[in-house]
């Protein structure tokens, strides 16, 4: 049993908690049978299939929304391609950061080997922008390569636009890759954090999501906890009350089903 972590329903949106690992839909790079988000939430709505509104990365955890029709989700499409969303993520990043600034650096679409097959190769970087500040540093007592100790930050981030691993590699570009990030990141801290701390996952959090909901006019504000392990973590930093921090318990008790 999976608890499916329901931050906010009504009867035209569903806002999900994803937690990191969990694919969003079902691939065939994965075995038969994977837990995915999109067969999970067809259990919930008892067969219905959920409708995608934007994407997570597998180890991507935090807020992601699904529409509940067709007509819904192209709204919200829309208003995504209107760049009419503010989203915004927590990361913990590979050295001291700058207080604030702007990445405004271009980024040429990262094709899948398979599903991607006889896609365009060739295409200009695409724009890409995100927005950046520091919200804390920590200087932990752990020798890495040359260094004696090494330095992370607290950094929330707000894309300005949605490029495929657009904040990942932005950190990168900045020479301040996220922690745990194996595709764009550090290996030998990334070694470190996992011997010293256990860490095993990407540390980048899809925190909030705000929009102008599409039927009521309302303005939508959805915060999303970041998990128990990570919230462990940054107490040991001292960044307490710095993030959305989980409950002691779940908000969602009973709400739990069977992987799909």
């Amino acid at each position: 049993m999976t608890e499916l972590d329901i931050l906010f329903e009504d009867e035209f949106l569903i806002a999900i908690n994803k937690p990191s690992g969990l694919l969003v839909h079902p691939s065939w790079l994965t075995p038969r049978g994977t837990p995915n988000l999109a067969s999970m939430l067809k259990n919930y709505f008892n067969g219905a299939s959920p409708y995608t509104i934007h994407r997570l990365d597998r180890p991507t955890s935090g807020v992601i929304l699904f529409g509940k029709n067709k007509e819904i989700a192209q709204q919200m499409n829309l208003i995504f391609a209107q760049r009419e969303v503010q989203k915004t993520y927590l990361c913990m990043s590979r050295g001291y950061t700058q207080e604030a600034d702007t990445i405004d650096y271009p980024l040429k679409e990262q094709l899948d080997k398979i599903a991607d097959k006889y896609a365009q190769k060739d295409k200009e970087a695409q724009d890409a922008v995100s927005h950046y500040r520091r919200l804390a540093t920590v200087e932990l007592q752990m020798p890495v390569g040359r260094y004696e100790t090494a330095r992370y930050s607290l950094v929330e981030v707000r894309p300005e636009t949605g490029r495929k691993h657009q904040i990942r590699r932005h950190m990168k570009h900045i020479f301040h890759p996220i922690a745990g990030d194996t595709s764009h990141g550090d290996n030998k801290h990334n070694k470190a954090l996992k011997a010293r701390f256990g860490l095993d996952r990407l540390m980048l959090m899809a925190t909030e999501i705000e929009f102008k909901h599409p039927v009521t006019g309302q303005i939508m504000k959805i915060p999303a906890a970041v998990d128990q392990f990570t919230d462990q973590l940054f107490k040991k930093f001292e960044w307490q009350g710095l993030y959305p921090a989980p409950l002691v318990e779940s908000s969602n008790p009973d709400q739990t089903i069977e992987n799909g």
